[in-house]
């Protein structure tokens, strides 16, 4: 599949629209012009599972102008117990393709785009050169890297969730900032045993939701230059105690991927 995602045209927002995103134009922190960056933003989501699927909604419902989600898995029935964008009827579709369904029954006047495929490092560097953001929702370490990789290439800044039994975590990368870290600076590619898919360790299912929903406003402020986003912070919660723990992380002058070395 050689589609690639272009960006949206500049939208303004019309009496509807104006209308639609009002609780978001009440606030002060965004008002109209936060709104409208908002509608002109384009973000790719890398998975729509357990992560993706409260992230896209909340995307979709606050008005990013272009989704565009890729996914080469198909839904089945074990997903449902947490993957909120999927229905029965769902069973058996590629899930972003079933996503975009959802989506644009919640917001017919954004774009969304379904590329049911695996990008290889080639194709993730064409659809991160066409984003304003990045938000890694998928489930191994190989993916991490390679997105990671490609966005600090690229210069868009990545939003990284993950979860699995009780315990979450997030955090947000911008290398567009000179000292920012990136992924690898934070969770380096050696040492790394083994993923932990929820097929083998099981997930609570309202933990993706809570993880989630904070990778969406992540991206909300990074896009409207709203509030702080959690570069160097990584913020870990425990569902069974309800506990939020917010580790600070720095740049490791030595990484491979943005560090000193690699620009020589």
């Amino acid at each position: 599949m050689s589609f690639c995602p272009s960006r949206s045209a500049n939208i303004e927002l019309d009496d509807d629209k104006l209308l639609r995103y009002s609780r978001h134009i009440l606030l002060d922190e965004l008002g109209v012009e936060g709104q409208e960056k908002i509608c002109n933003a384009h973000v790719l989501i890398i998975g729509a599972g357990g992560l993706g699927s409260p992230l896209a909604l909340y995307l979709a419902s606050a008005g990013i102008g272009t989704l565009t989600i890729i996914d080469d898995d198909e839904v089945d029935l074990t997903n449902l117990q947490r993957q909120i964008v999927h229905t029965e009827a769902s069973i058996g579709i590629n899930k972003a393709t079933s996503a975009k369904s959802t989506l644009n029954a919640l917001n017919p006047h954004i774009t969304i785009n379904a590329i049911a495929e695996r990008a290889n490092d080639e194709r993730l560097a064409q659809l991160i050169s066409a984003a304003d953001v990045v938000v890694d929702c998928c489930d191994n370490f190989d993916t991490r890297h390679a997105v990671n990789r490609a966005c600090v290439q690229g210069k868009k800044p990545l939003v990284s969730g993950a979860a699995v039994r009780f315990d979450g975590q997030l955090t947000t990368f911008d290398t567009r900032q000179a000292h920012a870290p990136c992924y690898h600076c934070l969770f380096g590619e050696e040492g790394e045993a083994s993923d932990s898919p929820c097929a083998t360790f099981g997930v609570f299912a309202p933990l993706v939701g809570m993880i989630g929903t904070g990778q969406a406003a992540e991206v909300l402020k990074v896009i409207s230059g709203c509030g702080e986003p959690l570069i160097g912070r990584l913020q870990l919660y425990d569902a069974r105690s309800a506990r939020w723990r917010e580790m600070r992380y720095k740049k490791d002058p030595a990484c491979p991927v943005c560090g000193n070395a690699h620009k020589v």
